[in-house]
């Protein structure tokens, strides 16, 4: 905990023994008591009980600050503020997220990833065929001709085992663009997925692809032309062998 000095910069000649129990006991003892509660649980208290009673002035915004530092994410800052509201107040939660806003404004830009062929929407058209969340960028239509597709998975998330089947020619191909991803062939080790890797999916082989546990990754998919093709969506990847490649 940094020493604070708050009380006796404004209050020191004023009122020393005020702003000795604001820096040396509710500053200097009680916020330093992690073994009681951690910073983080002090700041979520701390920012409800001034919103709560209207204080909406320097020392919440202060205290704000100090949440953000104390680890308090963006997510978890605007889920307290909802749910702050239901019991302290709507215009209380308002005034709070104008402050929050400003506070949190550099994890408010948008995080991109898919490289240079961009991220796209999110995949909720095939997203049961999925374990988590990927995204779909369409390059070319495919009626007109060969269908490509930049697909973008967030860590940890993966497609079902599927095979492409066609009488004839099908199949496809990845190019791997941006993170680190995984590709296994039915009774295959898996391979490990980097920008630049190239991988050739035959007709008719059992396979899954997607993101490795820990990091974002995207590969482009190309449908190679054939006659009657199509796609077989098949089981989950099982969680513990993915887990432990």
């Amino acid at each position: 905990m940094v020493k604070q000095t708050a009380g006796r910069d404004a209050l020191g000649e004023f009122d020393p023994k005020f702003a000795q129990l604001n820096d040396d006991v509710l500053f200097g003892e009680v916020w330093s008591r992690e073994d009681k509660l951690s910073l983080k649980v002090r700041s979520i208290i701390t920012i409800t009980a001034l919103i709560s009673k209207g204080i909406l002035d320097t020392s919440l915004q202060h205290h704000l600050s100090a949440a953000k530092n104390n680890g308090v994410t963006k997510t978890e800052m605007a889920e307290i503020l909802t749910h702050i509201a239901f019991y302290a107040g709507w215009p209380n939660a308002w005034a709070a997220f104008r402050m929050v806003k400003e506070i949190y404004k550099d994890e408010m830009k948008k995080e991109e990833h898919g490289g240079f062929f961009g991220q796209g929407e999110l995949n909720t058209a095939y997203a049961k065929y999925f374990s988590g969340n990927s995204y779909l960028n369409p390059l070319t239509n495919g009626k007109e001709t060969v269908f490509i597709a930049n697909v973008t998975f967030k860590p940890g998330c993966r497609n079902n085992w599927h095979i492409h089947h066609a009488t004839s020619g099908g199949g496809q191909i990845l190019l791997c663009v941006e993170g680190e991803g995984w590709y296994q062939e039915e009774g295959k080790e898996a391979v490990s997925l980097v920008p630049g890797t190239v991988i050739t999916i035959p007709a008719e082989v059992k396979h899954w692809h997607g993101a490795k546990k820990d990091c974002w990754f995207s590969h482009l998919a190309i449908e190679c032309p054939g006659e009657n093709c199509s796609n077989e969506w098949l089981e989950k990847v099982d969680e513990d062998y993915y887990m432990n490649l």
